[in-house]
Order: structure tokens, then sequence, then C-alpha cells
């Protein structure tokens, strides 16, 4: 059977894992994940007295969390205007301590209505260059 040119592209040679890689993956994987959750438990074996340390490791959770989902914010809409949009949304009605709901909602049809405006109104406004 001949593959046009356009499947000829997915059709690339490439090999599956075997059993024993795959194996290998997954036991890294779950040997990574382990000395992550161990190593504060064997580095602080004594109760943590300092209040600056003890109320820095209150806020690492907020801020690992904030720094992997924030840039993907951006590129969620696959576009950019959009994007700024509903963060500006979202990042306003949480300053006004909405709840979480109001403000997904918000963020999200403020991003649908700015790729609206862009997709059907701006066409039809005439180009002055």
């Amino acid at each position: 059977m001949m593959l046009s040119n356009a499947t000829a592209v997915f059709a690339v040679d490439t090999p599956l894992p075997t059993v024993g890689r795959l194996a290998l993956y997954i036991l890294v994987m779950a040997g990574m994940t382990y000395l992550i959750r161990m190593l504060p438990f064997t580095l602080f074996r004594r109760e943590i007295k300092s209040t600056f340390f003890r109320s820095f490791l209150c806020y690492v959770p907020y801020a690992v969390l904030g720094a992997m989902t924030f840039p993907s914010v951006f590129y969620a809409t696959g576009s950019l205007p959009s994007a700024i949009g509903g963060t500006a949304v979202a990042l306003i009605l949480a300053f006004c301590n909405r709840s979480l709901l109001t403000v997904a909602l918000g963020a999200s049809g403020t991003a649908l209505a700015v790729d609206l405006v862009m997709v059907y109104l701006l066409p039809m406004v005439p180009a002055f260059i």
C-alpha cells in the first residue's frame, strides 16, 4: 500500500520503550518522588523554632503552584490579548475577594469575549494605514 506525502509525515519509526525500560522509568520516577517527600523528614529531625523559616515554609506550596501555573495561563487561549484580558479580570476579581467560581467564570467569559471581538468585530474595522 502506498502512503501519500501527508500520511508519510506521521508514519515515523519511533521505537516504543521495552518493558524493561518502561519499568526502569517508573522506578526512577517513584524513587525521585519518595526522595522529595523523605528529605524534609531526614533533614529536619527537630521542631523548627525560627518563626521566619516556619512562615517561609508555609508559603512554599503556593509559590510553587503559582510558578507552575501562571506562565501557562498566557498560552492556554492561543491568543495573547484574550489571555491578558482574562488574567486581568481574574486578578481584579480575586483582589476584590470574590469566590473562586466567580473568578473562574469571569476570567473565562472575558477571554471568550475578547476572542469573539478579535475574530468577528476587528475584521470589520477599516484599517487606516
